[in-house]
Parts: C-alpha cells; structure tokens; sequence
C-alpha cells in the first residue's frame, strides 16, 4: 500500500474515531442529570468541561445548545411560563462554546429580558450576555443596539442607553437611526446639553432627510421645554416679588422681567395658563415637547406640519 493512501486511511479512521467520540459525548450530556424532565433540558453546567468534551467540535456543540436553548424556551413559554431556570445556562454555554454567534446573544436577550409567564425578567443577565458579546465581536453595531434597547426599555437607564446607541452608531456601516436613539436617549434622560449637541450634530451630518427632520422636531422640542423652565422660574420670581401669580407674560415684561414676550420655536407666543403654567398654543405643531402642554394633553410623537400664516 502507498504512502499517501495509508495517510488517507489513517486520517479516515481517526474522522470516524472523533465523529463516534462525538456522539459518545452527546450521550453523556443528555444522560449527565438522569432525573431530568422533557421540559427540563440536560446540559452540562461548566462551559469549560463542555469545551474540552467537545473534542475541537465547538462550533457544533455550540449550535447543538442554541437549538436547545430555543426549544427549551419555547417549551416554557408554551406550557404557560414558569421558572426558566436553565435558559441562563444553556445560552452561557452557547456563546462560551462560539462567541460569534450573533443570534444567540440577539435573541437569547430578548428570551432573558422578557417578563414572567412570557420569561424569565433577567435583564442583568442578558446585559451580561450582549457585554460579552461585544467584547467578543466588538465592531458588530447590533450588538450595542441590543444592549442599548434593554437599558432603554427594560431599565429606563436612559443616560446608559444613549452611551451605548453612541458607541454602536461609530461601528462600521451601522445603521443611522443608532444616533437617533443616542440623541433621543439623552433627551429623555434629561441631559439637554448632550442631546442637543447630539441632534445638531446629526442634521449637519446627515444626508437622510426623514433623520434631519426628526433632528429639527427634537431641537425645537429641547428648545421648548428649556424656555418653560425658565420662564416659569420667572413666575416665581414675579411671586415671590408681588405675592400673586402674573396674569399674563405682557405683565412680567412690565415688570422688567422680561424684555418682550417670547416666542416657541415656530415664532408662537407662549402664553401664561393656570396656575403660573407656561403653555404653548399650538402643542401638535411641536412633537416630542415635555413642557408647555396643556392639562390632560398627551405629548404628539407624529409630527404635524404648522399652518400657514
């Protein structure tokens, strides 16, 4: 027999020997808790026993606990909830065995944060999770548009959030609307400083015109909501000065508090409501303002064109 055919055979019965270790060791993770129910999924619960279990067929075994971690979700969640215990372990092992598999760290934290019965409420685990995958894959911007959502939505830790969109709309062909979320983040975490450098920077920058008119409603919103503040620190200014509230703005210009009447961004007066309030007269013209709003209105979130003078 030849050489090269004796490597050939060789090489073939070692495949065979690593396809049948393989199996071998598949059997012993699905027999390693023997007291385990169908809605219990088996796993080896060290990610580095498992590693070294795998024989160099990470990638597999990786792809193998994915599947499981999925079934075993959607096991759960069909039966009507309960503790999801083993979801953590599952998608810890899933990414240590492959650190570059994106959809285990997308969706395995939509599985995490989802709230009881639908799942476990583990947004702590699920940052944890989007952490190492960024560290691990640290140019792919879903990646922090995922991070950035949880601390958004599930936390409310806007400052967090308008930190993390930042950072993913600087990744490689990211996606535009991550600054978006960074400026509107700020916004809503009341850091009006960042959020307006962040939308200014944006209308300069940008091209889009949908992101550059989302831009011009936001600075104009941010704008808004800092001259009430103002001025209604001005009417208690005028308060404390004559013991009564002004009746109007044109009563606090005679006061000298004012040098004119001011104007909202779209060149409307402000006007003086209830109780000291500082209102806008056309609040549906201004989407996204906090301030100025009359009492029971809820802010406008679809732009409306203003009307024409």
């Amino acid at each position: 027999m030849k050489r090269s055919a004796k490597i050939r055979l060789v090489a073939a019965c070692l495949t065979v020997a690593c396809l049948a270790s393989s199996v071998v060791v598949l059997r012993q993770v699905d027999t390693v808790r023997s007291g385990a129910t169908l809605d219990d999924f088996l796993y080896i619960s060290s990610p580095k026993l498992v590693k070294r279990l795998s024989l160099g067929y990470e990638g597999l075994l990786a792809d193998i606990y994915w599947t499981r971690a999925v079934q075993y979700y959607g096991g759960v969640h069909h039966a009507g909830g309960g503790s999801f215990k083993q979801l953590w372990p599952l998608l810890n092992i899933t990414t240590q065995l492959d650190p570059h598999l994106i959809p285990a760290y997308e969706y395995g934290a939509t599985f995490l944060t989802a709230k009881p019965p639908a799942g476990p409420g583990m947004p702590q685990q699920a940052i944890e999770l989007m952490q190492y995958g960024i560290q691990k894959n640290p140019d792919d911007w879903h990646l922090y548009y995922n991070l950035g959502f949880i601390y958004y939505m599930d936390l409310k830790d806007y400052p967090k959030a308008a930190a993390v969109f930042q950072q993913g709309s600087d990744k490689p062909r990211a996606h535009p609307f991550l600054k978006v979320l960074a400026a509107q983040s700020a916004q809503r975490g009341g850091d009006a400083q960042t959020a307006g450098l962040l939308w200014e920077t944006m209308y300069e920058t940008t091209r889009d015109k949908y992101i550059r008119e989302n831009a011009v409603w936001h600075l104009r919103a941010l704008k808004v909501d800092q001259d009430v503040t103002r001025l209604e620190e001005l009417v208690g200014v005028y308060r404390q000065k004559y013991g009564r509230l002004p009746t109007s703005l044109i009563e606090m210009v005679r006061a000298g508090l004012l040098p004119g009447v001011p104007l909202d961004p779209l060149g409307n007066p402000y006007k003086l409501g209830f109780e000291g309030k500082v209102l806008v007269i056309d609040p549906e013209s201004l989407p996204f303002i906090e301030k100025g709003l009359p009492e029971g209105y809820s802010a406008v979130t679809v732009p409306r064109a203003p009307a024409e003078k």
